[in-house]
């Protein structure tokens, strides 16, 4: 199981664009709870709160403990907007889980030992991650904060595909549930091809050499 970590928030009454603008100018971001049969719930949480654990991939793909006035309720993160070019958060919403229910979370991959593999030591291999997020489903104690992959033996020409992960027991992949066509390559190994430069067009040929000129007539 994943480890949760507790976020602390105060419940707020006002609402509205001039409640909320009060709340950034007084350093706090105001979020909603909603989900699990209950009413939605206004809270808010100071700035420096969220941005310090905004910078943990943890924050956006675990169960958080959010305590509200000293009650715990358990969360994931679902939206937040972000200043478009200040480092602050506006706003955030909070989904309230059910324990005894599966959930719907995007993990991070996290990819080990690339370096030492063959194809990271076979000249003109260019190894891509075309997924670095994957959507999974599972019951909220068993949601993992992020799921590996050992490239130890990856060989130039290896394809990895989302059926291939190891997952944690209890862990789903939503996408191989939709038909084996979802079944989306995570890691390729691919040897470049060298350009081979074309050889210039041969120019063309000289044009045909002028016929001299008639002498000219003698003059009477």
């Amino acid at each position: 199981m994943a480890q949760t970590h507790e976020i602390k928030a105060e419940s707020r009454k006002d609402e509205g664009k001039g409640a909320s603008r009060r709340l950034r100018r007084a350093a706090y971001v105001p979020a909603v709870i909603y989900g699990a049969g209950q009413p939605p719930q206004s809270i808010q949480i100071e700035h420096n709160t969220i941005l310090l654990a905004a910078k943990h991939e943890w924050f956006f793909s675990s169960v958080l403990d959010l305590s509200v006035d000293g009650k715990v309720q358990k969360v994931l993160v679902r939206d937040w907007q972000k200043h478009p070019f200040k480092q602050q958060m506006m706003h955030m919403d909070f989904l309230r889980i059910d324990e005894k229910h599966a959930i719907r979370v995007n993990v991070p991959l996290h990819f080990l030992n690339q370096e030492k593999s063959a194809a990271a030591k076979t000249s003109g291999v260019v190894i891509s991650h075309n997924l670095t997020e994957v959507e999974i489903s599972c019951l909220p104690k068993d949601l993992p904060e992020f799921i590996e992959l050992d490239l130890a033996d990856l060989k130039p020409g290896d394809i990895i595909h989302l059926s291939q992960l190891k997952l944690p027991k209890g862990v789903e992949i939503v996408a191989l549930h939709l038909g084996a066509d979802h079944d989306t390559t995570v890691v390729t190994a691919n040897a470049v091809k060298e350009e081979v430069e074309e050889a210039p067009a041969a120019e063309a040929a000289p044009a045909a050499e002028a016929k001299p000129a008639a002498p000219a007539k003698d003059k009477k």
